[in-house]
C-alpha cells in the first residue's frame, strides 16, 4: 500500500461517517476491525466488527450531524497516524463544536482498516484543539471550511 492509498482509504472512511453511508464505511473496513477510544470520552468502550463500527458511526452521524476531516497524514506501509477534527452539534449547545484528535490505524494486506486507536477529548461546551496552533495558515481544517488541504470531504458544505 502507498502513503496516497491510505489516506483515500482514511477519507473515503471519514466520508461515509460524516453522510452515514454505512456500505461506504463497510468498503474501507476489514470484518473484524476493533475502533478503540480514549476513556472518559462518551462511548469510550471499543466498538468491534466493520457491520458493527459503520452502524455505530450512522447512528453518531444522526445524533450529532458529525462531520469528519483529515488534516495531517504520517504514513507507512500498513499504518498511518492522522489529525483529524469532527465538527459537531452538540444537542444542549446548540452551535457547531470542533473537537480535534489524533488517531492510529492499522491496514490488511488488501488495504482495508483492521484496527484504529483514538486520541481526543471531547468536550460538548468549547472546541477541543491545541492552543494558538496556526491551523488556518497550515491548511487544516476550521469553522465554516470544514475540509482541509489533503481531505475534501463529501459534506463541506459551509455551516454556521
Amino acid at each position: 500500500m502507498s502513503a496516497d492509498d491510505n489516506l483515500q482509504t482514511i477519507a473515503r472512511y471519514y466520508d461515509g461517517c460524516s453522510t452515514g453511508d454505512v456500505d461506504l464505511m463497510r468498503e474501507t473496513l476489514a470484518d473484524d476491525v476493533v475502533h478503540w477510544f480514549l476513556a472518559p470520552n462518551p462511548g469510550s468502550a471499543p466498538v468491534r466488527g466493520g457491520e458493527h463500527l459503520a452502524r455505530y458511526w450512522r447512528k453518531v452521524h444522526r445524533l450529532i450531524d458529525a462531520v469528519w476531516v483529515v488534516d495531517h497524514i504520517l504514513d507507512g506501509d500498513r499504518e498511518a497516524v492522522i489529525e483529524w477534527t469532527m465538527y459537531w452539534t452538540p444537542p444542549e449547545a446548540g452551535r457547531r463544536v470542533a473537537t480535534r484528535g489524533a488517531e492510529w490505524f492499522t491496514f490488511a494486506a488488501d488495504g482495508r482498516i483492521t484496527e484504529i486507536r483514538s486520541y481526543y477529548r471531547q468536550h460538548a461546551d468549547q472546541d477541543s484543539e491545541l492552543a494558538l496552533f496556526p491551523y488556518a495558515e497550515r491548511g487544516y481544517s476550521r469553522h465554516g471550511v470544514e475540509h482541509s488541504g489533503i481531505h475534501a470531504a463529501l459534506s463541506k458544505e459551509v455551516r454556521s
